[in-house]
């Protein structure tokens, strides 16, 4: 193909429903609303809506990781669908953005709507904390695989970040305190997002201070679950009824397998470079995946992460790079990555009230996943 098959689609519409901490409302409920939001956002009705695609779906292991599936939201709001899929085995949590836009640049679907629902922190409090939560699922047989050299230890996911982290410290001569400004970053555009759940202002004192969770990774280096839901609208560039003064275009995406080529194929796609991105919002499950995802999108050199963060002048919101600016998922809530892509749509629409960067974003980049679960996305604002 000469022409890519992003140009192809647009985010046509963004909602979000209410996100908090152990909110106890029906995940169904949370989904209608973000998803209700993103399509009257889009200009449209749920009779325009002829395609849907998620991650994971209404089937998975854990509790709370998900909060409803296809037919859940098809039975909802009535939909009349053409085109659908959800599913697990997908390049990230924004690939269900990716096989929207290939529905629509294949003439599958016109409008399809993207959804991302969380519920984990009512299910942790359920089922009596997150260990319980964690382990009450049945695990498949690639997660008896994966775990079986771990778990007989006692280390969980934060085990393998902190590991990370860990070997950083020893090939590159990091530093907690600069890792650490990605959590204070974020917890400093989070205190200027009414939707954050954690505004509160955070010291140095105060991360290096908090309790280890697996040595070296304390406690705010670890996202935060919530209960919330995320939808989009993706759009075919050519629909009538799409508002391009509001729509943001989809420049470029990257579906590889693993941070390093998932960042290549994404550069690859456009002729922008990494020095054209006004801001960047960087899936930061943990602090060390945002700065592993900011080399890995050449935003930085390898190894040269902890270093282009020190100080948090860099990636503030008046700095050269602004990250994350709603909070990510350290003090913005656990979203799976469609909170970042919220943000940026939010950023490039100027409408980010006390944390809007300035000028207006033009291009962002947005990322999802760890390890080899990878996605990104290059967007662009409204023309």
């Amino acid at each position: 193909m000469t022409t890519p098959i992003e140009r192809s689609a647009l985010i046509a519409g963004i909602g979000m429903s209410q996100v908090g901490r152990r909110l106890h409302v029906d995940p169904w409920s949370l989904t209608a609303d973000a998803a209700l939001e993103a399509i009257a956002d889009a200009g449209l009705t749920p009779d325009d809506i002829d395609g849907v695609s998620t991650y994971p779906g209404a089937l998975w292991s854990t509790p709370g990781i998900t909060g409803a599936g296809v037919d859940d939201v098809r039975s909802m709001l009535g939909l009349r669908l053409r085109w659908y899929t959800g599913g697990g085995e997908i390049p990230g949590q924004l690939g269900s953005i990716a096989n929207a836009v290939m529905a629509v640049a294949s003439g599958l679907a016109e409008h399809v709507l993207c959804f991302r629902t969380v519920w984990e922190s009512t299910a942790q409090d359920e089922m009596g904390g997150r260990s319980a939560a964690v382990g009450g699922g049945k695990p498949s047989k690639y997660g008896r695989e994966m775990n079986q050299w771990n778990a007989p230890y006692g280390m969980g996911y934060p085990s393998y970040a902190a590991m990370i982290m860990q070997r950083r410290f020893e090939l590159d001569g990091a530093a907690r305190e600069q890792i650490a400004q990605i959590a204070l970053t974020a917890r400093a555009n989070a205190a200027l997002n009414p939707a954050a759940v954690y505004r509160d202002p955070m010291t140095m004192d105060d991360y290096l201070d908090s309790r280890m969770i697996s040595d070296p990774l304390c406690l705010y280096d670890c996202d935060v679950p919530v209960d919330g839901s995320v939808a989009v609208v993706v759009s075919r560039s050519d629909s009538p009824a799409v508002d391009r003064s509001r729509a943001v275009a989809i420049e470029a995406m990257g579906t590889a397998s693993g941070f390093e080529e998932c960042g290549k194929m994404l550069w690859s796609r456009t002729d922008l470079t990494p020095a054209d991105v006004d801001v960047a919002q960087l899936y930061d499950g943990f602090t060390i995946l945002a700065v592993q995802w900011l080399e890995a999108l050449g935003f930085c050199g390898p190894g040269e992460g902890p270093s282009f963060i020190e100080g948090g002048k860099r990636i503030a919101l008046d700095g050269e790079l602004p990250l994350n600016t709603g909070g990510g998922q350290l003090s913005g809530g656990r979203l799976h990555g469609y909170g970042h892509l919220h943000e940026a749509c939010v950023q490039l629409r100027g409408l980010g009230d006390a944390r809007q960067v300035h000028p207006v974003p033009k291009v962002a980049a947005v990322s999802s996943g760890a390890e080899h679960f990878t996605s990104a996305l290059l967007l662009t604002a409204p023309a």
